[in-house]
């Protein structure tokens, strides 16, 4: 299997995640010491408090992505080792974030950092853990949000971009799945969830099994075409090239 990185944009987004972390924290303690020092300035402090939180999430956001190890992007390519050498894994490089291609389709991959108990109940995601697990929630990690509709924004947007570009080749349809990283992710009740769901560990096997369907073939010409498309769309990139020699 071929992996494909986009190391200049996840050093910067990393960079980032750290300016914005340190500056949303200084701004926090300003308000809080403004509010110390002089309480009739309750607007100020106020302001101050909400910036500082605001630019602390936005450095856990960047944070969890790009910097958090183990990264999302290493991780995946490590489970997915042992395609052989016609799979390509593009981070950060094509039009989304994780994208897996082979003879057997399109695999839009939304990795996920939280643990905790994690299902699809009355058309809820939800995520349950014990009192320190809700505390990170709020202030260490992302809440589990939507992942269906990212999954679904990802394959349009993956969509669009296969019609533009290649607008005389017929193409399957992309199979988003959501993939839990953190091994102490519990996933249960999950058959009706509107994205495939599971953990780490299944995620070359379900791979495996679907690329086994007829209608999701693509040809060599196809795999030729896109490898140089979507590697021809960012400069900078480290490819790291890992032979395999399972189907």
């Amino acid at each position: 299997m071929r992996i494909v990185t986009n190391e200049k944009l996840i050093k910067r987004n990393a960079r980032i995640g750290q300016i914005t972390s340190v500056v949303g924290l200084v701004i926090l303690i300003a308000g809080v010491i403004i509010n110390f020092r002089d309480p009739t300035q309750v607007g100020l402090s106020l302001g101050a408090l909400l910036i500082g939180f605001a630019l602390s999430q936005i450095g856990i956001y960047f944070g969890n992505r790009y910097a958090r190890p183990p990264r999302a992007d290493v991780v995946l390519s490590q489970a997915l080792k042992g395609l052989d050498k016609r799979y390509t894994i593009y981070h950060y490089t094509a039009p989304i974030s994780h994208l897996l291609i082979g003879p057997g389709g399109f695999w839009v991959i939304l990795p996920r950092h939280q643990k905790g108990v994690i299902s699809y109940k009355q058309g809820k995601w939800q995520q349950k853990g014990n009192m320190w697990l809700t505390y990170m929630k709020w202030f260490g990690q992302e809440n589990i949000g939507r992942p269906d509709l990212e999954a679904n924004s990802e394959v349009v947007t993956l969509t669009r971009y296969l019609k533009k570009e290649f607008p005389e080749m017929a193409f399957p349809d992309p199979h988003p799945v959501l993939v839990f990283l953190n091994p102490d992710a519990q996933l249960e009740n999950l058959e009706n969830a509107p994205v495939p769901t599971l953990s780490l560990k299944k995620l070359k096997d379900h791979v495996k099994k679907q690329a086994k369907e007829k209608q999701n073939r693509l040809s060599d010409a196809q795999l030729n075409a896109l490898q140089v498309a979507i590697e021809g769309l960012v400069e900078g990139e480290k490819v790291e090239v890992a032979e395999g020699d399972e189907t």
